[in-house]
């Protein structure tokens, strides 16, 4: 197994499936039977989860809603996803913990670093929910920041194509696809793989990203063993 400890970055609008909205139970039960097949060969999983399919705070904000009031419903947004997540993989027989940059103690734990490790070391799937707990801040910069704490070898993001491209493949047929690419030419080049913040924390702390597509069955398990086709971002 090539990566030990992975942070799997989930966006809200993969659990909604072909959905205008929402969620769609038959989207999560294949997300979680990828993160089940890779912790089942001893993978420690921690997963971040977005929340564009039930609000997405900065295109609120454009429409003129408070970009605070708008971000934290967003992360609001988050903590159902997770809750969504936690229910099917315990559903499954995978024992999970959902912790939560917001305290919100009747529904989940709160974020303490040596909490989430400890449940890691007992076999534990972690969700971590409410991005940073702070605005300004999307959920693909709280992927890094909790990958950088967890000690993570590697973020791995399920996307809806299988790396990152030069531009939009579905849109531009000439687009060059790529199996390897620097933390700055992402950056220069605008690749838009994650926001800028979230590459430039990666790149300080020397955290590879790995983007591979999310549609495949078994692609979780296959990059986890250094399998499949992705692009690493280092």
């Amino acid at each position: 197994m090539k990566l030990k400890r992975i942070l799997f970055k989930v966006s809200g609008e993969a659990l909604m499936g072909n959905r205008a909205f929402g969620h769609d139970p038959q989207a999560i039960e294949k997300i979680c039977n990828q993160i089940i097949s890779a912790h089942k060969l001893g993978c420690e999983v921690c997963i971040v989860v977005g929340g564009g399919n039930i609000f997405r705070g900065v295109s609120q904000a454009a429409e003129g809603m408070e970009r605070v009031t708008a971000d934290y419903m967003g992360m609001l947004a988050t903590c159902i996803n997770g809750l969504a997540l936690q229910s099917a993989l315990d559903k499954s027989g995978v024992d999970t913990r959902m912790l939560s940059a917001i305290p919100m103690n009747t529904v989940c734990e709160p974020y303490i670093k040596r909490r989430a490790a400890r449940h890691l070391e007992k076999g534990r799937v972690i969700i971590f929910s409410a991005g940073t707990g702070n605005p300004f801040f999307t959920t693909d910069t709280a992927a890094v920041l909790r990958a950088v704490e967890m000690g993570c070898d590697a973020i791995l993001k399920g996307t809806q194509v299988d790396g990152v491209y030069s531009a939009d493949p579905k849109l531009d047929k000439t687009a060059i696809r790529y199996d390897k690419v620097k933390y700055l030419d992402v950056i220069k080049q605008d690749l838009r793989v994650m926001d800028q913040t979230a590459i430039t924390l990666a790149k300080d702390n020397k955290l590879p990203i790995i983007i591979f597509s999310i549609k495949e069955e078994d692609a979780l398990q296959q990059v986890v063993q250094g399998a499949g086709k992705f692009t690493i971002i280092n």
